[in-house]
């Protein structure tokens, strides 16, 4: 089914043009048009299967942009969850000029409840700092019209069920409800009872599931063998992206450093890392400027990553939703990938519960061609930094994209209607060249749409606001 299929407004379907999007897949074709008509929707559907834009799609397109006060609420078990579907909101959104809010911990507080007094469309926000948000009565609730709780059944594994239906009572009862979960326990079906009205049930049952696009298999490894065999199997195997799973920070940490002093190209992701640090190696990963990325579980979430070669379970999980969820980092929507599994000598009640769930046993292979393997320094320099890097999903986008900044904020009670006024007294410049405005206390930043950037900006440069001149230049670039 094409996009077009669905009548969706013009600037949606611009970007979905230039973000390559022009057929619809199962999921997509199954939820949207559920969603336009406000129909509460349960979906199953398989990490990686597309199912973020089934949501973000029909949202926007229903999105007022003249309304101050968000009207969608997107709910990720995990920051960085939350911040690759902001980047969908933003991308998709992009034409239409839809200003989505990410709220998670350890981010400063006072920072986000600035953004949130701007016009803000969506919000995509983690439990916790949802809640903190409302509690401390931050965000205004009663133009909320959808409400969406993604990858459900991990909210579940991580504890926050709880927090979710405290964050329920706080919605207005006249919404439209949207669950995602890749796999349905009893606690998430009865969470949807008790919160939905009369909702459809989508199952997607793909041609290519996720066993079928990956060819998974394990290594009994010893624990104390896991790192030298896991050196050896990446000399093997060569892979041009790889993510490997440790079960705990410290298996993290000892993992990236034994590959790192092997000079290959590795960093690492946990929640034991600064916000900053952890959102750079992820951007580097996503780009294709790091190999291999080891991560605890709290980022088998959120890494919407093309062309993933490898995933090593280094540790076998404790659950076996867990083991979908990790394998599902390869072979995303129509790609192919492998997962390799190591089995440890305390593993077999692990190896046991996940047979049982996916019906077959488990493919152990040989050990011997990998025991036997000879390390050599042009196998490591193999593993080096990925000689092609890969361009970012909204860059094409955002090529004739500036955001500028303006030395003005809300200190010297500069408005949005103060800036558009300004730029749209520039000669071939209206309101149409003008994105997302935030003012912040002390600055304020615009995007600058079809490449009138560099134009806006010397226009005004000598521009002023309440008799003082201001400062115009082009903003630097962000990691968040």
């Amino acid at each position: 089914m094409n996009f077009k299929t669905f009548k969706l407004e013009d600037t949606i379907c611009r970007a979905l043009d230039t973000l390559g999007y022009t057929d619809a897949l199962p999921v997509q074709s199954a939820v949207i048009p559920e969603i336009l008509n406000q129909k509460d929707v349960i979906v199953k559907s398989k990490t990686g299967s597309g199912k973020t834009a089934a949501f973000v799609i029909p949202i926007i397109q229903d999105l007022v942009w003249d309304e101050r006060d968000p009207q969608a609420i997107v709910i990720a078990p995990t920051r960085e969850l939350a911040l690759q579907i902001k980047e969908d909101f933003d991308n998709i959104g992009a034409y239409k000029r839809i200003k989505t809010v990410a709220l998670f911990g350890k981010h400063p507080f006072q920072i986000q409840v600035q953004d949130l007094r701007q016009r803000t469309h969506v919000i995509v926000a983690t439990p916790g700092r949802l809640l903190d948000h409302l509690q401390n009565d931050t965000i205004r609730m009663d133009k909320i019209r959808y409400f969406v709780l993604d990858e459900a059944d991990e909210m579940l594994n991580m504890g926050f069920i709880d927090d979710v239906e405290e964050i329920m009572a706080y919605l207005p009862t006249s919404r439209t409800t949207c669950l995602f979960s890749a796999t349905m326990p009893q606690a998430i079906q009865e969470l949807a009872n008790t919160f939905m009205q009369d909702a459809k049930l989508i199952e997607i049952e793909q041609e290519n599931t996720v066993t079928q696009q990956v060819d998974h298999y394990a290594y009994t490894v010893k624990e104390q063998d896991k790192l030298e065999f896991l050196m050896k199997l990446l000399c093997e195997e060569k892979p041009e992206t790889c993510i490997i799973f440790g079960k705990t920070r410290e298996h993290v940490d000892d993992i990236c450093s034994y590959i790192e002093r092997k000079g290959c190209s590795v960093d690492k992701i946990h929640g034991g890392m600064e916000q900053e640090e952890r959102m750079r190696n992820m951007k580097a990963f996503k780009k294709g400027e790091i190999r291999i990325l080891v991560a605890t579980d709290v980022a088998s979430r959120g890494i919407d990553i093309e062309n993933v070669t490898h995933i090593i379970n280094f540790d076998m999980p404790d659950k076996t939703e867990t083991y979908v969820h990790r394998i599902g980092r390869a072979g995303r929507v129509e790609a192919t990938g492998v997962a390799i599994s190591f089995i440890g000598q305390y593993d077999d009640q692990r190896v046991s519960e996940l047979e049982e769930f996916l019906g077959y046993p488990l493919m152990i292979k040989e050990r011997e061609k990998i025991d036997t393997l000879k390390i050599t320094r042009a196998m490591l320099d193999s593993l080096g930094i990925p000689e092609i890097q890969k361009e970012e999903k909204g860059k094409t986008l955002r090529k004739g994209t500036t955001k500028i900044y303006i030395s003005a904020g809300k200190s010297k009670k500069m408005r949005p209607g103060n800036i558009v006024g300004m730029i749209c007294e520039i000669e071939g410049v209206d309101g149409d060249d003008i994105g997302v405005i935030n003012i912040q206390e002390n600055q304020s930043y615009v995007d600058i749409l079809n490449n009138k950037g560099k134009h806006v900006i010397e226009a005004l440069q000598d521009a002023t606001f309440k008799g003082k001149k201001l400062k115009i230049q082009k903003a630097k670039e962000r990691n968040d």
